[in-house]
C-alpha cells in the first residue's frame, strides 16, 4: 500500500493557521477564538490518527520503503563538492514518529477543549479583572490570546515530530521554547506580597534563559554533525551503518572521544535543559506560574516531551559503536544523569505543598527514567514510559487545575456568604488549604486516583505500571545501580503520589474553601469530559505493551508495542527474558508507597503540620527549599551575571568604553568643525564669499546713477558709444 506523504504535510499546519488568524480575526470574538483553535487542533488530531491507522495496515511498517518519507530544497547551503547537501524541508513518519502523533495530538485536543471550561468561558468578566492577571470569578481576560498561544505550541511540538531531519526539528524546538515564554509568563502583571515568591514574569524569563542554554550547546551539536555528515537527514545518519561506524571511529576534537560521543553529548545538552534534567531542572518547577493547561501542554504534550522524543530519535547517535555491553560516553552521562535526576527530583516532591509543583517535580522524576533507560539501552522501554506518562501526567495536571478552579470557587462562596471565611490571601494551590474534596468532586477525585495510581505504577490496572516495570527490568539486567536508584525513586513516588492523594481528596475539609467547593457549575463540563478521556488512556494505553512471558497475562495481547516501535531501529532490539526479582520489586515498591503514604497522611487536622516535618527535621527543610539550587544558583550564576551585564557590560564597556569612545570621536569631530570654521571657513571661504559680494555691491552703487529711467538719455548714451567706436575703428592707425 503507498502512503501519501501529503497528509503528514498537512498536520502541524491547521494550528498555524488557528494562531494567525486568532491574532488578526478573530480576537474580539473570544467564541470564535476556541472554536477555531479547537477546529484546527481536531484537524490535526484526525489526521494524525488517518496517519497511524495508515501505517498499522502496511506489514513491517519502518524497513526500508515503507516508511512515509517527503523533502524538497529548502536551504541552499552546502556544495557536493565539499561532500555536503543542501538542507531541506521534509516529513518522516516511521513507527517512533506514528505513535507520538497518536499520544500528542490527543492530549492536545483535550487540553484545547479543557481550557475552555478553565478559561471560565460563558462568564461575565469580573470588574476586578485586569489583563495580565489571573481572572477572579470571570472569564479570562485575554482569552483570545490564550488560545492563540496553545495553537502555536501546539504547531511547534507536531512541527517537531513530523520532521525529517534535525534543523527541522531544532525549528519547532525553538518555537515550543517562545512559547513556553509567552505562556509561563501569561500572567505577565501578577505581584505577590512575598517577595521572595517567583513571578510568573520571571519565571517566564527564567524559564527561556535556563533552557536556551542547553539549546547554544545543542546547536553546535548540530553544526558538528553536519560538518562532518554533509546532511542532517534522519535517514541518511541513523539509518546509515556505513555514517554510523564513521561517526564512532572518527576521533573528536577532544582526546579519548569519538566524534559520536560528543556529538551525543552536546545534543543531550539540549535535551537536559529542555527535559529539565539535573542541573537544567529549576525552570520547570518555576514554570507553574503559568494557567494550568499550559502546565499539562509543558509536561504531556509538549516541551519536556520534546526532549527525550528527540534523544529517541537520536539514539543510533547516541549508542554508535555500542556493542551490547560496554556503552558509549553519552550513554554513560544519560544513565547517570536520569537516574541521579529521578531521586533527586522524587526527594524534592516528598515536601512541597503546592499541587501544581508536586507534579512538576513528579515529572522531571519520570523524565529521568526515560532518559536513565536510553542510557542503559532500554529503547523501547523509554519510548514506552514517554507514551503512558503522556496521558497520566496530562490527566493529573488537568485534574489539578479542576481542584484549583473547585477551591477558588468555594473561596468566592464562602465570602459572599460572609461568616467565618478564609483569609483573602487563601493559597488556591495549597495542599493543605484542601481536604475532603472527593465528595465535592467526585468526578476529579476518581480521574485523579486513577492517573495518581498510573503514575505510582500500581499493579496490573494502570498504564505506568507496564512502562515503568519495563523500565526496570532493563535497569535490572543490563545496571544495577541504575536499577536501585529507579527503584527508589519508584517508592517515593508511590508515596507522594498518595500523600497528594490524601492531603487534596481524603480526611475533613481544612479551609471554608474546600468545604464550599464544587464541580457541579458548568465550565467544568468541558474538563470533565478532558479527565475523562485521558483517564481510559491512563489505564489501557499499557495494554499494548505487556510482555509475552509474563505471569498469566502474557500472550493474551500481543506486545504491539515492542514490534512495532522496534522497527524503527537498523536492528529490532531482543525481547528481554523475563525475570521475577524486577517484576515484585516493582510491585513491592509501588503497593509499599501507597500504603505508607496513606498511613502518614490519611487524616491531616486544619492547621497542623507536615507530619514529616518533625520526624526529618533538617532534611525537610532541605527538601521543602529544594536543597537550596534557586539560591545557589542566584549567587554562582544570576547575581554574577546580573552584576557583569550592569557594571561590566553597561557600565564599563557600553557607556564607558563604547560610549566614550563614539563621544571622544564626536567631541574630536565637534572640535575638529569648530577649528575649521574658525580658521578656513570664515576668514577664507566666507570672507572670500563675502568680498564677491560687497565688490559687486560696491560696483552697484557707483554705476547706478546712471540708471535713470529716461530712454531718450539712454539713446544719447548708445550713440556717443557707437560714434566713438566707429571714429576708433576708421581713424587710421586706431583700428589696428
Amino acid at each position: 500500500m503507498q502512503l501519501d506523504p501529503r497528509l503528514v504535510w498537512l498536520i502541524p499546519v491547521p494550528p498555524l493557521l488557528s494562531f494567525f488568524l486568532i491574532v488578526l480575526f478573530t480576537n474580539r470574538s473570544k467564541a470564535f477564538s476556541h472554536a477555531v483553535a479547537i477546529v484546527s487542533i481536531l484537524s490535526s488530531l484526525g489526521l494524525s490518527l488517518a496517519v497511524f491507522f495508515q501505517t498499522l495496515t502496511v506489514e513491517h511498517f519502518g524497513e526500508g520503503e515503507t516508511i512515509i518519507q517527503h523533502a524538497v530544497d529548502w536551504l541552499p547551503f552546502g556544495s557536493a563538492a565539499v561532500g555536503t547537501k543542501p538542507l531541506q524541508m521534509g516529513v518522516l513518519v516511521d513507527p517512533l514518529t506514528a505513535v507520538t502523533l497518536f499520544f500528542v495530538s490527543i492530549a492536545c485536543a483535550l487540553i484545547f477543549i479543557y481550557s475552555v471550561g478553565y478559561s471560565n468561558f460563558g462568564k461575565p468578566r469580573d470588574p476586578h479583572d485586569t489583563p495580565g492577571n489571573p481572572p477572579h470569578n470571570g472569564v479570562e481576560p485575554l482569552y483570545s490570546r490564550f488560545f492563540a498561544f496553545l495553537s502555536l505550541f501546539a504547531f511547534g511540538m507536531l512541527l517537531l515530530v513530523v520532521a525529517d531531519n534535525l534543523l527541522l526539528l531544532f525549528v519547532g524546538w525553538e518555537i515550543m521554547g517562545l512559547c513556553s515564554y509567552l505562556l509561563i509568563g501569561f500572567w505577565y502583571a501578577r505581584k505577590y506580597e512575598n517577595p521572595n515568591q517567583i513571578t510568573p514574569r520571571q519565571a517566564a524569563v527564567k524559564a527561556f534563559m535556563t533552557t536556551r542554554v542547553g539549546d547554544v550547546i545543542m546547536m553546535l551539536g548540530i553544526v558538528y554533525l553536519y560538518n562532518l555528515t554533509g546532511t542532517l537527514s534522519f535517514r541518511e545518519i541513523l539509518y546509515n551503518e556505513e555514517v554510523l561506524h564513521m561517526l564512532a571511529t572518527t576521533p573528536s576534537y577532544i582526546v579519548g572521544l569519538s566524534a559520536a560521543g560528543l556529538i551525543g553529548l552536546l545534543l543531550f545538552a539540549g535535551a537536559v535543559g529542555k527535559s529539565a534534567q539535573f542541573p537544567l531542572h529549576v525552570w520547570l518547577p518555576d514554570a507553574m506560574e503559568g494557567p494550568t493547561p499550559v502546565s499539562a501542554m509543558i509536561h504531556a504534550a509538549t516541551m519536556v516531551s520534546a526532549g527525550v522524543y528527540a534523544m529517541i530519535r537520536m539514539y543510533p547517535v547516541l549508542s554508535a559503536g555500542f556493542d551490547g555491553h560496554t556503552p558509549t560516553v553519552a550513554m554513560n552521562a544519560m544513565a547517570f544523569i536520569g537516574a541521579f535526576t529521578a531521586l533527586f527530583a522524587a526527594t524534592i516532591a516528598v515536601a512541597q505543598r503546592d499541587v501544581k509543583k508536586v507534579l512538576a517535580y513528579s515529572t522531571i522524576s519520570q523524565l529521568g527514567y526515560m532518559i536513565a533507560a536510553l542510557g542503559i539501552g532500554g529503547y523501547i522501554a523509554a519510548a514506552f514510559h514517554l507514551v503512558t506518562h503522556a496521558f497520566f501526567k496530562a490527566l493529573l495536571f488537568l485534574g489539578s487545575g479542576s481542584v484549583i478552579h473547585g477551591v477558588e470557587h468555594g473561596a468566592h462562596h464562602s465570602h459572599e456568604k460572609g461568616g467565618h471565611a478564609d483569609p483573602p490571601l487563601l493559597d488556591p494551590q495549597d495542599m493543605f488549604n484542601m481536604g475532603g474534596l472527593a465528595k465535592k468532586m467526585p468526578v476529579t477525585y476518581w480521574t485523579f486516583v486513577i492517573g495518581g495510581f498510573a503514575l505510582s505504577g500500581f499493579p496490573l490496572v494502570t498504564a505506568g505500571f507496564w512502562s515503568k516495570d519495563e523500565i526496570l527490568a532493563d535497569a535490572f539486567a543490563h545496571n544495577q545501580i541504575v536499577f536501585w536508584t529507579l527503584a527508589a525513586a519508584a517508592f517515593l513516588t508511590a508515596f507522594y503520589t498518595m500523600r497528594q492523594i490524601c492531603l487534596t481528596f481524603l480526611g475533613q475539609p481544612r479551609t471554608k474553601a474546600a468545604e464550599h467547593a464544587s464541580e457541579s457549575d458548568p465550565i467544568f463540563e468541558p474538563m470533565k469530559f478532558a479527565l475523562l478521556v485521558l483517564a481510559f488512556f491512563a489505564i489501557t494505553a499499557g495494554w499494548v505493551g505487556i510482555p509475552e512471558h509474563f505471569p498469566g497475562l502474557g500472550g493474551l495481547l500481543p506486545n504491539w508495542f515492542h514490534e512495532f516501535v522496534g522497527g524503527t531501529l537498523l536492528e529490532h532490539p531482543e525481547t528481554l527474558e523475563f525475570n521475577f526479582f524486577p517484576l515484585a520489586t516493582s510491585i513491592v515498591v509501588a503497593l509499599g508507597g501507597l500504603f505508607l503514604g496513606w498511613l502518614v497522611y490519611r487524616d491531616v487536622p486544619a492547621g497542623a503540620a507536615d507530619p514529616l516535618e518533625a520526624p526529618l527535621g533538617p532534611l525537610y527543610v532541605a527538601l521543602k527549599n529544594k536543597y537550596g539550587f534557586d539560591e545557589a544558583y542566584a549567587t554562582l550564576f544570576v547575581r554574577p551575571m546580573t552584576w557583569l551585564s550592569e557594571v561590566v557590560v553597561s557600565a564599563w564597556v557600553d557607556r564607558g568604553l563604547i560610549d566614550g569612545t563614539l563621544h571622544l570621536i564626536g567631541r574630536t569631530a565637534l572640535r575638529i568643525g569648530h577649528a575649521f570654521r574658525n580658521y578656513f571657513d570664515a576668514p577664507v571661504v566666507n570672507g572670500f564669499g563675502d568680498l564677491v559680494g560687497e565688490g559687486t555691491k560696491w560696483f552697484g552703487r557707483r554705476f547706478r546713477v546712471i540708471q535713470t529711467g529716461n530712454v531718450q538719455q539712454y539713446l544719447v548714451v548708445v550713440m556717443v558709444i557707437v560714434l566713438v567706436v566707429g571714429v576708433v575703428l576708421t581713424l587710421p592707425g586706431l583700428g589696428r
